[in-house]
């Protein structure tokens, strides 16, 4: 089996390349069949990103501190765990956010498109779902919209709705809502495109974040599931995401 191994740069995650490697050899990506990631679950996401135009599986080991998207590290028996892995597919966020300078940017994120409070005041923003205005005005830390994928990250943390994988669904939560009162958020079907629209952002600046690639003073922010991009992650047989966020609701 050809093998890519990725390592972040943490001595844990060095180590376990040196030694992975050295006794099944390390391929190039481009005649790989299989991404193998050593890390945490930031450094998947980023080899998720840095990868996924190539469409190849990959099967994270963690060697971090967080690894709700890796496998158990070992080093015994690699092929035949990859071999017998579970795949799953999931679909990234496209968000389209425009600064009050007027410039646009352009990011996927595989867990969530975030819009927080960047000063001291509360945010203000407008909320519209496929081009129908849903909420004239939310004052709040943030708000968020998650995938299934990401739905146990910070949406999970902002008290949102842990999504099976498969529902089709996305979490739109807010964070610290003030007005309307400990407003929570809502479910939207995957194919929603939702609109933010920042009001008073000269007073109440505002930042947007796509797993973790930020852009400050937005004054918009577009958000819709982008199905044209498709990511492989694997898993070992019983212990795949669908299993982990159904586990998770009852820890």
């Amino acid at each position: 089996m050809r093998i890519s191994f990725r390592a972040s740069t943490s001595p844990t995650a060095l180590a376990a390349y040196a030694a992975l490697s050295d006794r099944y050899g390390d391929c190039p990506i481009r005649q790989a069949e299989v991404i193998v990631a050593l890390g945490g679950d930031g450094f998947m996401l980023t080899t998720l990103h840095e990868t996924q135009t190539l469409e190849l599986p990959v099967y994270g080991m963690n060697c971090g501190t967080i690894g709700f998207l890796m496998n158990a590290y070992a080093e015994e028996g690699l092929p035949d765990r990859l071999r017998e892995a579970e795949e799953t597919v999931i679909n990234p966020l496209a968000m389209h956010a425009v600064s009050a300078s007027g410039r646009d940017h352009h990011a996927l994120a595989i867990n969530e498109v975030s819009l927080l409070r960047a000063g001291p005041q509360a945010a203000k923003l407008r909320i519209s779902v496929n081009g129908r205005e849903r909420m004239p005005e939310l004052i709040c830390d943030g708000a968020l919209v998650c995938t299934p994928a990401g739905s146990t990250a910070y949406n999970y943390s902002a008290h949102g709705p842990i999504l099976p994988i498969g529902s089709e669904v996305l979490a739109l939560t807010a964070m610290a809502a003030f007005r309307p009162r400990r407003w929570r958020g809502a479910l939207l079907p995957m194919n929603a495109e939702v609109r933010f629209d920042v009001l008073e952002g000269a007073k109440r600046p505002v930042m947007a974040d796509a797993d973790s690639r930020s852009f400050r003073d937005v004054v918009r922010v577009d958000i819709r599931s982008e199905p044209t991009i498709r990511h492989r992650i694997l898993f070992d047989p019983g212990h795949g995401l669908e299993e982990r966020l159904t586990h998770e609701q009852f820890t």
